[in-house]
């Protein structure tokens, strides 16, 4: 876990920051460089302990790398060992080349109690290596007894300081109470209870406006000072609607974790879901615009984080149920019928005559823990009780 702040730099204080992100870049590049030179019968690419040494040679030898700092050039190696031991236990890929502009950050450790102050009410301040006293937006508390902190750069020109943490998990309410969450493209979070959550869309003037900059984006020269400065600005409008997002997929998890003891979701694999359709040269895909406008209105909407998120706050507590016909099964008589669904919000039973809005009616069921088989019987996913939804009333 990890707490987020905007950092306020005094002018000359940019150029030290990246300095440091241009040394821990290509210390990073150069472990990969010598890991990406083993072949079978060649010597084992060296460890942790002999690039710090390597390190130590090479910072005698050229003084612009001797002028930054040794923390943070080491650091680096560290990161890009534990990297490593990730892709070998297969939990993240290989880790690849670092590029300016694209992957700008260092990270720094051994901070102390006293490297960290507020000055005010809106700022505090925090000590970076070789640069001295750097200025932060005091948005929320700093976690106590923090041991390291990470400085990032954005594509958008915007810097931020990323302080480690282990923060305590939101407690159960007590209550009992379960709640299905069901995600979708035009409601994002539909829950049993009946609420239906949007994701905060970009505004109309806004998506206009970024489709005049990716206009004038691609008629300008590459690497001329226009094209880099409206590149700036399309990063600026992408940046914006991630941090909406963000905060609404924060607010969300956190008023779930707060408000049931249990919270269900569907089991749905995001990454897999989001895959291009382009298919190959040999064998192309099908209808590949439309599949890449349902990609964006899924990733759009957050899916994978809200569930991410959920599961960090309230651990133990999140169950992934079968999503199989729970859009399609009546969650008053557990009828199963594709006709039922009449359109995207509307829900009517053809066996019962129930009717409810179909987000809520496919939330009902994942909320019951019920997944349908292919011959159409209720099955129970998983250890999960089948206690009554929290909404018995048609809507």
């Amino acid at each position: 876990m990890s707490h987020r702040y905007r950092l306020v730099l005094a002018p000359g204080q940019e150029a030290g920051l990246l300095e440091h992100c241009r040394h821990a870049r290509f210390v990073w590049n150069l472990a990969v460089e010598q890991h990406q030179y083993w072949r079978p019968g060649r010597a084992a690419a060296p460890g942790l302990a002999e690039q710090c040494r390597q390190l130590t040679d090479a910072r005698a030898a050229f003084n612009w790398l001797a002028s930054g700092s040794v923390t943070v050039q080491q650091q680096a190696l560290r990161d890009f060992h534990q990297a490593m031991r990730r892709f070998y236990t297969g939990t993240s890929r290989r880790p690849g080349w670092r590029k300016m502009g694209t992957h700008e950050g260092f990270r720094q450790v051994g901070l102390r109690a006293d490297h960290v102050r507020r000055l005010n009410r809106g700022n505090g301040r925090v000590w970076v290596p070789k640069i001295g006293w750097v200025r932060f937006r005091w948005s929320r508390a700093v976690p106590a007894n923090v041991k390291s902190y990470r400085v990032t750069r954005d594509v958008a020109g915007r810097w931020h300081i990323v302080f480690a943490s282990r923060p305590e998990p939101i407690l159960a309410p007590g209550n009992g109470q379960t709640v299905g969450v069901d995600r979708g493209v035009v409601v994002s979070a539909a829950l049993s209870t009946g609420d239906l959550l949007y994701c905060p869309a970009t505004p109309t003037n806004a998506r206009r406006r970024l489709v005049r900059l990716q206009r004038k984006l691609a008629r300008g020269c590459l690497r001329s000072n226009r094209r880099r400065r409206v590149k700036v600005a399309v990063a600026k409008m992408h940046a914006r609607t991630r941090d909406r997002r963000r905060d609404w997929v924060e607010k969300t998890s956190t008023d779930l974790a707060r408000r049931f003891d249990v919270i269900r979701v569907e089991n749905l694999t995001v990454a897999n879901m989001t895959r291009s359709a382009k298919g190959t040269a040999a064998e192309p895909g099908h209808r590949v615009r439309q599949k890449a406008g349902l990609n964006r209105a899924i990733l759009a909407a957050g899916w994978g984080h809200l569930v991410s998120r959920l599961e960090h706050k309230a651990p133990g507590r999140v169950e992934k149920i079968n999503p199989a016909y729970t859009s399609q099964q009546c969650s008053r008589c557990g009828h199963v019928a594709a006709e039922s669904r009449e359109s995207q919000a509307v829900f009517r039973c053809r066996s019962c005559g129930f009717e409810c809005n179909a987000d809520v009616n496919a939330a009902r069921n994942i909320a019951a823990g019920r997944a349908v088989n292919a011959r159409g019987g209720d099955r129970v996913a998983g250890p999960v009780s089948r206690e009554p939804q929290l909404v018995t009333s048609a809507t």
